[in-house]
């Protein structure tokens, strides 16, 4: 198939738009889904599947037929997208009609109108992982397309990665931001408690800490209540 080539190629570009600083993971997600069903011949659906530990959902989809086809696998507990994000490897589901690996959930495909499938793992990271599910009303319309569909879904998983990193660099920024604002507060009341008792910033700060036990409050809770009343100053 000559225009594999280039349809991967527009595939990747579109894949590689993404910023990650503008887009959650359900907008990287959906993204994929539409490029892999515009890119892999034969596709009638796409769906994406996570699981984060034993818990599976469909993260994204094209259209019903393949949210169907997905929760019945979670139902039934067993399934190519199933084992396709456990064992990061493609499961290729050729005709549902000669389906002997998950017959029960093959029988209930085809009579929803899918002839075929492939899912290809997707190993985001180590708590959670995925499959990219393709489905086609045809039957054998997947057997030479794998290598586009894995090529497809490394690029998709590099996405994911690189959102996740971007995620979880961000929320370590506002903790950091937090656990740094939480400080100048702190600071603050030490400040404001060595003024008033004239005494040393290591005694200040035993007093805010006692003060905080004995309230069962947090110390930034409590240096902030004595910077907020200080900058008021003194009732007329």
């Amino acid at each position: 198939m000559p225009q594999a080539p280039l349809d991967l190629a527009e595939a990747l570009i579109r894949l590689g738009r993404i910023k990650h600083d503008e887009a959650d993971l359900d907008v990287v997600l959906s993204n994929i889904a539409s490029v892999a069903k515009e890119t892999i011949p034969g596709t009638a659906e796409v769906s994406v599947t996570l699981i984060q530990g034993s818990e599976a959902y469909t993260a994204a989809h094209t259209g019903d037929l393949a949210l169907k086809l997905d929760e019945w696998q979670y139902e039934l507990g067993r399934g190519p997208c199933l084992d396709a994000a456990t064992t990061g490897t493609a499961m290729l589901v050729p005709d549902m009609t000669a389906e002997s690996r998950w017959p029960e959930w093959a029988a209930r495909a085809y009579a929803a109108g899918a002839a075929s499938s492939l899912s290809i793992g997707l190993p985001i990271q180590e708590a959670m992982v995925g499959a990219l599910n393709i489905y086609g009303t045809a039957p054998r319309v997947f057997d030479r397309v794998i290598d586009l569909a894995q090529a497809l879904a490394a690029h998709a998983a590099i996405a994911l990665a690189n959102v996740q990193l971007y995620e979880s660099t961000a929320t370590l920024a506002q903790q950091m931001q937090a656990a740094m604002q939480s400080r100048a507060v702190i600071e603050q009341a030490k400040g404001i408690i060595m003024g008033q008792r004239r005494c040393t910033a290591d005694e200040a700060f035993a007093i805010l800490a006692r003060v905080s036990q004995d309230s069962n409050r947090k110390l930034r809770e409590v240096a902030e209540s004595l910077v907020e009343r200080a900058s008021k100053g003194p009732r007329e």
